[in-house]
């Protein structure tokens, strides 16, 4: 059993919002951050998820990349810059101040957000019919993928391609999403 207090949150942007079958998603998603965070070593925190459509995610893909095209997955880490190349690992920081002897007071590094990750519904359904596999696996690959590049992963080179989609693809069979 997980022991990562990690959480999402979500929004969904699409034109007529939410409904069963998006519920459904954020079981199987929330399932999907536990075993990425267990697996990363990420105790806590909140990752943010979007839904939308493609002329939602091409309008940040064009404003924060400045490529005027739809994507399927963007990640907005709030852990870039000085705190990107940070190893997670279950320490925390202790408070500052006086507290109880007794106490053993700890602050939780990771409690704040994350960051986030917008995911185009469209293009999900759509590569999961072009590579022959369930919606559900695309919407958990594309979370998981988005996840990783939240923590500092990339595949800018075949090395860093090669460990970031086997990790993928370990925290996916867990969850059972094989294609």
């Amino acid at each position: 059993m997980s022991s990562n207090k990690l959480s999402l949150e979500w929004i969904d942007e699409r034109e007529g919002g939410a409904g069963a079958r998006e519920e459904a998603w954020m079981d199987l998603l929330e399932k999907l951050l536990r075993i990425a965070g267990d697996k990363e070593g990420v105790p806590a925190g909140i990752v943010t998820l979007t839904l939308t459509d493609d002329e939602g995610i091409r309008e940040l893909n064009r404003q924060y990349r400045n490529l005027d095209k739809p994507t399927d997955v963007l990640s907005f880490s709030m852990l870039e810059g000085e705190d990107a190349d940070i190893k997670y690992e279950d320490e925390y920081e202790i408070v500052e101040g006086e507290p109880d002897e007794d106490a053993d007071i700890t602050v939780d590094p990771f409690a704040e957000m994350i960051g986030d990750i917008v995911i185009s519904v469209p293009r999900a359904e759509a590569q999961a019919e072009e590579y022959g596999h369930s919606f559900e696996r695309e919407l958990g690959f594309l979370f998981v993928h988005g996840f990783l590049h939240l923590l500092g992963y990339d595949h800018d080179n075949e090395e860093q391609e090669r460990e970031m989609f086997a990790k993928q693809e370990e925290v996916l069979k867990e969850a059972g999403l094989t294609r």
